[in-house]
């Protein structure tokens, strides 16, 4: 009996050429990208290359770049070779480039070049959002996470352990200079000759690392002289009522009188530290593992409960939250137009300046004061009980969360925020930045929470309403 196979010639040929539309379902997330960016407010990425004479190769264009970078972003693949290799490789990549294949330096270059003006689509981003109901604002929920910088922990240097390095490599550079006086005055040629090869590169690089070490310290002194700035303007107004109260009773309070340390003065800790290979990361506790530490930036996003959008996002150098409550949900306020029903944070934000802050009036907070044993809770309150007459911000916000309904929002805090930063973490693997310097990584931080968002939009199955951008993108020259 003859049998019967489908034809497996992979050389072929086809009668008609093949479409690029043929390649993928209709509900693929590649499909969704490429309806998606020529809706996209693409201005800032243009304006480049209106800057050159028309010279030269010609370049690929910014809406294929961008569909591969936000795809790439959104899937987990963020390197650029990896990118170069998927549009070879992979049908969706190879889709979005229209069979086009940008090498890694390009890519790598065009994310550089841009790297402003792709952080500045999460606002593009949001809006497609709320246009189509994903964001209620009725709870916003706030988390931060400790995401690993592009450098090591162990190109750090301490502030005390830069003195010591300091010292040695002044002493080593005499030393070296003292030798090659000897050498140049040496009578013996081939001893000269030996040694003039050998010493100035020493010297150059004995040199190099002192200054490299210089700049840190002067760069941490700084920091401390910056820090001690608003110390001393909060413990003046504590000193001068003390002084007052001292005067008015005839009696010395007792405990110790706040300490005004001047600024100019102000030095570092011994163990502060400086990474030379991102100097504006920090050690940072690692999260995951108790005990550990990470060389890292403070990720903080502010989701709404609807469908876990990202409402405000940034990047802080600072290592716990205690400063961000304020800052986040003014963000919050500025990208939506609106002010949260309700904010709740975990303890890390807890703080009676934050809480009291001005740009948090309006908006119910639900703070916890204090962390509870896994399991463990607090005992109720009547939420008819009023607080005391003279209870501070803290103490209110403890009954607050001790009442049923006080607990009943701030349990839903960790369903909300959390699941965010194990989708972004675990999912998509973006665990490490590939940028170094603040302004650079608080912007590929945009870029990672713009993709969450448009990912939360693509899975309402609701299409990006054209309307709300031009659809028509400038031709490239």
């Amino acid at each position: 009996m003859r049998k019967c196979f489908v034809d497996d010639q992979i050389d072929q040929r086809l009668m008609m050429p093949p479409s690029l539309h043929d390649w993928l379902p209709e509900d693929h997330l590649a499909r969704f990208v490429a309806d998606l960016a020529p809706s996209l407010e693409l201005t800032a990425f243009y304006a480049s290359y209106e800057e050159k004479d028309g010279r030269g190769q010609a370049a690929y264009h910014p809406v294929m770049m961008v569909r591969l970078l936000i795809y790439g972003y959104w899937i987990g693949v963020v390197s650029s070779r990896q990118i170069e290799k998927r549009t070879y490789e992979d049908v969706a990549f190879r889709y979005l480039s229209a069979d086009e294949h940008p090498d890694h330096s390009t890519i790598n270059e065009f994310r550089q070049r841009h790297l402003k003006a792709l952080a500045g689509l999460f606002m593009q981003a949001l809006q497609l959002c709320q246009a189509a109901g994903l964001v209620k604002m009725g709870h916003v929920a706030l988390d931060g996470t400790k995401q690993q910088a592009n450098a090591s922990k162990h190109k750090a240097m301490s502030y005390g352990r830069m003195g010591e390095a300091e010292e040695k490599l002044k002493a080593d550079i005499e030393e070296l200079l003292q030798r090659a006086e000897a050498a140049d005055a040496a009578e013996d040629e081939k001893e000269r000759q030996g040694q003039s090869d050998q010493l100035p590169k020493e010297l150059a690089r004995r040199e190099s690392r002192l200054k490299k070490i210089q700049e840190a310290k002067a760069a941490l002194e700084a920091e401390a002289r910056q820090k001690a700035e608003p110390e001393k303007a909060v413990a003046e107004p504590k000193i001068a009522a003390r002084q007052e109260q001292e005067e008015q009773t005839g009696k010395k309070r007792g405990g110790r009188p706040p300490q005004v340390a001047d600024p100019e003065q102000a030095k570092p800790e011994d163990k502060a530290q400086r990474n030379f290979t991102d100097p504006d990361s920090r050690i940072m506790p690692h999260g995951a593992h108790k005990g550990s530490f990470v060389q890292a930036y403070n990720a903080q996003i502010a989701v709404d409960a609807e469908a876990q959008v990202i409402v405000a996002a940034d990047i802080t150098q600072e290592v716990n939250d205690q400063q961000q409550l304020a800052p986040m949900l003014e963000q919050v306020q500025q990208n939506t137009g609106a002010k949260p029903v309700a904010a709740s944070a975990d303890t890390g934000y807890c703080s009676s300046g934050q809480i009291t802050d001005k740009r948090v009036e309006g908006i119910d907070l639900h703070v916890a004061t204090e962390r509870n044993k896994h399991g463990a809770s607090s005992e109720s309150v009547d939420a008819k009980t009023e607080p005391a007459e003279d209870a501070s911000a803290l103490e209110q916000m403890k009954q607050k969360l001790q009442s049923e309904a006080g607990r009943a929002l701030y349990k839903m805090r960790k369903a909300i925020v959390e699941p965010v930063f194990g989708q972004i973490k675990e999912c998509r693997g973006f665990r490490r930045f590939s940028f170094r310097s603040l302004e650079n990584v608080r912007s590929e931080w945009q870029l990672v929470c713009l993709t969450h968002n448009l990912l939360k939009l693509f899975r309402s199955r609701r299409r990006p309403p054209c309307a709300l951008f031009p659809t028509a993108s400038p031709q490239m020259a």
